[in-house]
């Protein structure tokens, strides 16, 4: 019986394929789309996990892990960035964004799941095979390695400087925001540190469904029943609110599927109701949601028009968002028409409504919990972008109310120069004639919600209110 030689020292061992990780795979997609694409992820995830289950590849673990990796890694980018940046003997902006992306994959299962790190490392490796290419594949590898040496503790003890020596910076690193949102909040917030720590943590936190059942067409106690395996709660502050705290897809309840209901964040519902309920003079017949894409607000206005016998009008600038507010809208049991309009060059006349709500665009902060790209997306100079646009809409919004009616201002931002300082412009006439309006108090019309500030203005906060940091400002104009 022969024998096979000895293997010689040196031999290379013959080559095997990487393993195909469908789960990895996705995500790297995802947030291959995030950066080359400027796409936001919660776009572009849903219809990657939905082909996904439909060929099969996915059961319901799998798209947990999935979306914990996207988002986690997006979360985390800037405190991963300064971790890497310790790790690799380049500057990172001289590593391939593909490279990138995988490393920041990798080390957030290190040091952002409870996946062990031999797994984590080897997982991360076979992807970059996949997607990279052996010879990166290594480089991966290595520098895996290395970030294995320290918890995450370790590694913000090493990379975040000492909170008394620069304490935006540290805040930045520690809770993975940009130095100049970390500035920004705070100064929106007030206050000394509990308060920016607890709130750049709840941006860090996956936010929980929330449902929104249209009164006339929905009730909460129906969202309640019927999603009751999703962990189905009451709202905190909205009526019309539920909270689904163990995820779930809304769109399997009836409810959802027949737009008797929708999904839509509390702070959203508030302002809305604040809206609908402000106190007014005279007739209630017509509303105006003057920037309505992509219809929440509108759904939620709409149904509450229809049980006062009152129409709505949604206008949205752009005409594929307009069309997301009618699919809202369709249904609704009273008058309302949707068209695609620009809010600052109005296609209504003058002092034609009773109530107007425009919810305006803005640079977003106060979604980072949903949107965590955004922090990394967005810059400073953003502010000066969307300032005129701001003042217009709130000048065109005040003149489309009668005399007697109420105008709201809303934005899904905290910072100032988004929020009162385009009120106070707006009625002290910089930059254009000054309006004819004066302030109400909207804290009245969240009835029950606590630590609303010192008024005539509202804000909401994710670690305060577990709602998205909406700003409302209610005007009502007299002349």
């Amino acid at each position: 019986m022969s024998q096979q030689p000895p293997r010689r020292h040196g031999t290379r061992k013959p080559y095997r394929r990487p393993r195909k990780d469908p789960v990895r795979i996705l995500a790297f997609e995802a947030l291959r789309a995030v950066d080359e694409r400027d796409a936001y992820a919660n776009l572009v995830l849903p219809p990657l996990l939905r082909k996904a289950r439909a060929a099969g590849d996915f059961d319901a673990r799998d798209a947990a892990l999935a979306t914990e990796l996207v988002y986690g890694s997006l979360r985390r980018q800037g405190t991963y960035d300064a971790i890497l940046a310790d790790c690799v003997d380049r500057p990172l902006r001289e590593v391939d964004p593909p490279v990138l992306d995988v490393l920041t994959l990798g080390v957030h299962q290190l040091l952002g799941t409870r996946i062990p790190p031999h797994a984590a490392v080897g997982a991360t490796v076979e992807l970059a095979r996949v997607v990279l290419g052996d010879g990166r594949a290594k480089f991966v590898n290595a520098v895996l390695r290395k970030v294995t040496a320290h918890d995450l503790d370790g590694w913000l003890e090493r990379v975040a400087p000492a909170y008394d020596e620069d304490p935006e910076e540290h805040l930045g690193i520690v809770h993975a925001h940009p130095r100049w949102v970390v500035s920004a909040l705070w100064d929106a917030l007030g206050g000394g540190r509990a308060g920016i720590e607890e709130l750049l943590a709840a941006d860090n936190e996956r936010p929980e469904v929330t449902l929104v059942a249209r009164p006339g067409r929905s009730t909460a106690e129906e969202l309640l029943a019927a999603a009751g395996e999703n962990g189905a709660v009451p709202g905190r502050w909205s009526p019309y609110a539920v909270r689904l705290t163990e995820g779930g897809e809304p769109g399997a309840l009836d409810a959802v599927r027949e737009g008797r209901a929708g999904v839509q964040d509390e702070g959203s519902q508030l302002v809305a109701l604040a809206l609908a309920n402000a106190p007014l003079d005279g007739p209630d017949r017509a509303w105006l949601d003057g920037c309505a894409g992509p219809g929440g607000k509108a759904a939620l206005l709409g149904a509450l028009a229809a049980q006062r016998g009152a129409a709505l009008l949604a206008s949205e600038k752009q005409p594929h968002r307009a069309r997301l507010v009618a699919r809202a809208l369709d249904g609704n049991p009273g008058p309302y028409a949707v068209i695609a309009a620009d809010g600052t060059r109005p296609a209504w006349r003058p002092g034609a409504f009773d109530r107007v709500l425009v919810d305006v665009p803005c640079t977003g902060l106060g979604a980072l919990r949903r949107r965590p790209e955004a922090r990394w997306r967005r810059r400073p100079e953003d502010l000066d972008g969307f300032a005129p646009l701001q003042r217009e809409l709130l000048r065109q919004a005040l003149a489309a109310v009668r005399i007697g009616g109420v105008v709201g201002y809303a934005t899904c931002s905290p910072h100032p120069a988004e929020t009162r300082a385009v009120v106070e412009d707006v009625l002290k006439g910089r930059g254009g004639p000054a309006a004819a309006a004066e302030w109400l108090d909207a804290r009245p019309l969240m009835p029950g919600v606590p630590e609303l500030g010192d008024g005539p203005d509202v804000q909401l906060w994710p670690h305060r209110h577990g709602t998205d940091a909406m700003y409302l400002a209610l005007l009502r104009r007299t002349g």
